[in-house]
């Protein structure tokens, strides 16, 4: 049992916490706040042994063997190389950095300190995208695949307000793409590869920032399109489009239903399953499995896996001059 403790004290984190505890091979055992209150808070709910409002206590502590970070963005390099160097485990939240740059020297620490270090990215790792992945070919020669995240935030209220939520603004590096267009785009990665070209035209914020975007992605024989939106709302599916049949998901995070398409019997056929309703369990047992036997092989996978993601969205901020605050 891997003993585990979290920084932040958002609704993702609890889910997190939710999650780790049901898959039976994690143990609560500390919160981080820089809020006293926050922090007991949330330890007290949980059952949790520890609470802290310091960092260095925290990763000093020796019963503390993962920490999950679900810090602003912006913060999130900072923190996971204090706990890499401390020799701890770290999970932490998509985006997990804000350039490729941060991405290199956060894994080449978890090297030098013989530690793991992962992306919590959650429908990568549940069944049904491993059944679309293995179902794939199925389609035949791929010729195109369009794919949504769009969904309006409640906090976009807040920004016409006159306010900056942390997501809406380069200062903490936010942005759709970041936040929800990498849901998508962990898919297409992962059941493609890395493409050929990249463009991106995002619709821009006045803190710089992207609302909403069309990610280009050019691939050998073929285009995929991801359309990203925290200020508009959409009910689309995802489609990917071969020559023998097409592939309907319902949504990319958690992908609740694949249905197929055949173009010549028009016949359809559902291939998902039912899932967890916590469905970031799927992902804490994987990054358990990886600790606890030393996976070293799959750690690299997925490793790659997160840094062809950064790479794009990075090339894709570039183009349109998204600057991040922690590049200024």
């Amino acid at each position: 049992m891997l003993t585990f403790a979290t920084v932040g004290t958002s609704w993702i984190t609890e889910k997190f916490i939710e999650s780790a505890i049901h898959s039976k091979q994690f143990q609560f055992t500390g919160a981080y706040s820089r809020s006293e209150d926050k922090a007991k808070k949330l330890a007290d709910k949980y059952q949790a042994e520890h609470y802290f409002t310091d960092l260095k206590e925290l990763a000093k502590h020796p019963e503390i063997d993962v920490i999950y970070i679900a810090s602003p963005n912006s913060v999130h390099f900072e923190h996971a190389l204090f706990f890499l160097k401390n020799k701890k485990h770290v999970i932490c939240e998509k985006p997990m950095f804000s350039n490729a740059a941060e991405m290199e020297k956060a894994y080449q620490t978890a090297e030098e300190n013989g530690v793991f270090l992962f992306e919590a990215i959650r429908n990568i790792h549940a069944p049904n995208f491993k059944i679309l992945r293995d179902k794939l070919p199925m389609a035949g020669t791929l010729r195109s695949a369009m794919l949504s995240y769009i969904q309006y935030s409640s906090r976009y209220d807040l920004f016409l307000n006159g306010e900056e939520p942390n997501i809406f603004t380069s200062k903490y590096s936010g942005g759709a793409l970041v936040d929800l267009g990498v849901y998508p785009l962990f898919l297409v990665v992962g059941l493609f590869g890395e493409p050929t070209k990249v463009t991106y035209h995002p619709v821009l914020l006045r803190t710089g920032v992207d609302g909403s975007g069309t990610l280009v992605l050019e691939y050998d024989g073929f285009v995929c399109t991801i359309l990203c939106s925290k200020v508009s709302h959409s009910e689309l599916p995802c489609e990917i489009h071969g020559e023998k049949g097409t592939f309907l998901l319902q949504d990319p995070a958690p992908i609740s239903e694949i249905k197929w398409l055949d173009s010549h019997t028009k016949e359809s056929q559902i291939f998902s399953q039912e899932q967890e309703e916590l469905d970031m369990v799927y992902e804490c047992r994987d990054f358990a499995d990886i600790i606890q036997s030393q996976n070293h092989e799959e750690h690299e996978r997925l490793k790659n896996w997160s840094k062809i993601v950064v790479r794009i969205t990075e090339e894709a901020r570039k183009q349109n001059n998204i600057i991040f605050g922690t590049e200024k």
